[in-house]
């Protein structure tokens, strides 16, 4: 194998072939020749160069974008509530050039995204309180003025351009306030703008589908928050267009469902559940505790994995449309500071007030305890949980491997076991036919006038993987637990230079030293971001691990049959308990960006990551193989 800079070596080729050319009406001369495409056999990461803020653990660093005419990054710095403008003339060595603020549009307002198109800039702008309206700023790429402000959905999360340039799309995820008073409605919104100066703004909303609720619950999508309608509950995240720039994909994260968007008609044309992995199966195994000491990948059976996706990017392949995503898992928890949510400290029963916040996140041993619920009241017992029921129990003819009886869970909380892992307590219950709990007694036996819940299943957050699907929402390929069991195995090492054994610090956080297994519980290495790029004629993923750190590639133009290709992890510092105290390197990879070897400042295909926990935007080289 040799390797090669793929643009480097497409300019080379373009010269020799340029030299041979002449008046285009002589056959001998035929003027210059289109360089011919060059595939890689397969891809790596290098890094080449940082920029540090100097911010650590406030989200100094997250969604990156880039402007080719100026060779210029654009970094959301959630620290700021703005954006960093970074100089990458040599990638090398990033400077700071500029910040771009969104004073001049409303004191208190925050940029949650950007996103660069031509020589537009276009920002997601949060309100200075979240429930209300949010705006699309457009910027000139080249001096920084503000061409136009449009009102959209209550806190855009998320911008992109349609790849023609006509539309910007907003994914407007409208989160309750704290204590889930004011919930306002998720929307995408479909931003025209052929005038730039003048935009035309149109909303894609969920209210035509407040009359299918019971439709929507039976498919899967889930739809749970206190009091709320269908578009009050979906919550639009992330956001993926089609190569015609005619529909979009949006992950309702929470719902762990994916609408889809017609883009001209501005137009949420279907609702898709993405349903659950199931854990128990060959494949599909994790490590569900943080206070084993040990890495213990293994099948669960009962237990399920909610996608609950958070990036998605679209990609062509064999004349088809496929969706890829990131599982990362996300967890509703308003109120968690919040005493009165929680109640008083050994009432009995629990007194939490359920108008305060909602929390559905809760570990296994607390949930099934014989005792009952009460015992965390005070604590962190959810206000919501307590009004259903008094206490819960495992289905024993699932549950038995972990010694599950009747009214007993067994050893199946246990610390070692499942106890450690964080569920959600809102499903996997037993319900009847209108989907209201059957109760049972602390004995075990349905009981009309029972006060236990009896579950059935367990449903943990995420997928700890990424997904391939088609453009109907149809799962195609998921990574099962191959990235848990790459990150344990002996090949994977970290830091820039590959020398530090991943093992060591398998499912570590990512703002922690010496944090071995410390995620095992709650979503592992938390897969969140991602981007796709085109080399030649193969297409490569990009994805970010959260917690874990670290970039993953394959090549997935096989959407059946994606082939890893390398994983570079650029933290440095594994075992300082403070990573903030010193120089660790890139921690809490967020938003990726590839710019292709035509569009790169050094003639080389690069990615950009913003890395919210350390606060440095890294720059890595794309280094193609070539077959020999």
């Amino acid at each position: 194998m040799a390797t090669w800079r793929l643009l480097a070596t497409t300019t080379v080729l373009a010269a020799a072939l340029s030299a041979c050319g002449g008046d285009s009406d002589n056959n001998d001369n035929p003027g210059p020749v289109d360089p011919p495409v060059i595939t890689p056999e397969s891809i790596s990461l290098q890094l080449l160069g940082r920029y540090s803020s100097q911010e650590f653990g406030v989200s100094a660093a997250e969604i990156t974008a880039y402007h080719a005419g100026t060779k210029r990054a654009f970094v959301v710095n959630a620290q700021k509530g703005a954006v960093d403008v970074l100089d990458l003339s040599d990638p090398a060595n990033p400077v700071h050039a500029d910040t771009l603020t969104t004073e001049n549009i409303g004191e208190g307002t925050v940029v949650n995204s950007v996103a660069v198109h031509g020589d537009l800039v276009a920002l997601a702008v949060e309100a200075p309180t979240k429930t209300d309206p949010g705006h699309l700023a457009l910027y000139d790429a080249n001096t920084f003025d503000l061409i136009s402000t449009t009102s959209v959905g209550a806190q855009p999360d998320m911008v992109t351009f349609t790849p023609n340039g006509r539309y910007v799309l907003l994914a407007n995820e409208g989160e309750p306030s704290d204590d889930y008073s004011v919930d306002p409605e998720g929307s995408i919104s479909v931003v025209d703008i052929t005038d730039p100066a003048s935009p035309q703004e149109n909303t894609a909303d969920f209210t035509g589908f407040d009359d299918r609720k019971d439709e929507l619950l039976a498919a899967g999508v889930r739809i749970y928050g206190p009091g709320a309608s269908v578009a009050m509950d979906l919550e639009p995240e992330y956001i993926a267009v089609s190569t015609d720039s005619g529909k979009a994909w949006v992950t309702l994260q929470e719902n762990n469902a994916l609408a889809i968007v017609d883009i001209a008609d501005a137009k949420v044309t279907n609702i898709v559940a993405l349903g659950a992995k199931d854990h128990g199966e060959d494949g599909n195994g994790l490590d569900v505790s943080d206070d084993d000491g040990a890495i213990n990948i293994t099948t669960w059976p009962g237990v399920k994995g909610l996608y609950l996706p958070d990036a998605i990017a679209a990609y062509p392949s064999g004349g088809a449309t496929y969706l890829v995503t990131a599982n990362e898992g996300d967890a509703r928890a308003w109120g968690e500071d919040n005493a009165a949510y929680f109640g008083t400290e050994d009432a009995a029963p629990c007194d939490g007030d359920v108008t305060q916040g909602f929390v559905e996140e809760w570990r296994v041993k607390h949930l099934v305890h014989a005792n009952g619920f009460d015992r965390r009241c005070g604590d962190d017992l959810p206000a919501h949980l307590r009004a259903l029921a008094a206490g819960a129990l495992l289905n024993p003819e699932t549950f038995s491997y972990c010694g599950a009886t009747a009214g007993d869970p067994g050893t199946c909380r246990d610390d070692e076991k499942l106890g450690r892992l964080n569920i959600t307590w809102t499903e996997g219950y037993r319900t009847d036919e209108a989907g209201n709990p059957v109760m049972f007694n602390d004995q075990g036996l349905e009981d009309a006038n029972g006060d236990r819940l009896m579950y059935d299943n367990l449903y943990a957050f995420g997928g700890r993987s990424f997904s391939i699907w088609d453009e109907q929402g149809a799962l195609v390929w998921d990574s099962g637990d191959a990235i848990e069991q790459f990150l344990a195995g002996e090949e994977c090492m970290l830091g820039s230079n590959r020398d530090i054994p991943c093992k060591d610090f398998f499912n570590s956080n990512h703002d922690e030293g010496n944090a071995l297994e410390s995620r095992s519980d709650n979503k592992g290495p938390e897969p969140e971001g991602l981007t796709i790029g085109q080399i030649g004629e193969k297409h490569f993923l990009f994805l970010g691990l959260e917690r874990m750190g670290g970039i993953l590639v394959y090549d997935i133009t096989d959407p059946a049959a994606p082939i890893f290709q390398d994983y570079l992890n650029t933290r440095e510092d594994w075992t300082t308990e403070d990573p903030s105290t010193v120089e660790a390197g890139d921690l809490g990879p967020e938003g990726l960006a590839f710019i292709p070897a035509d569009q790169s400042p050094n003639e080389e295909a690069l990615l950009i990551v913003g890395n919210e926990v350390s606060g440095t935007t890294a720059i890595y080289r794309v280094e193609s193989k070539l077959a020999d």
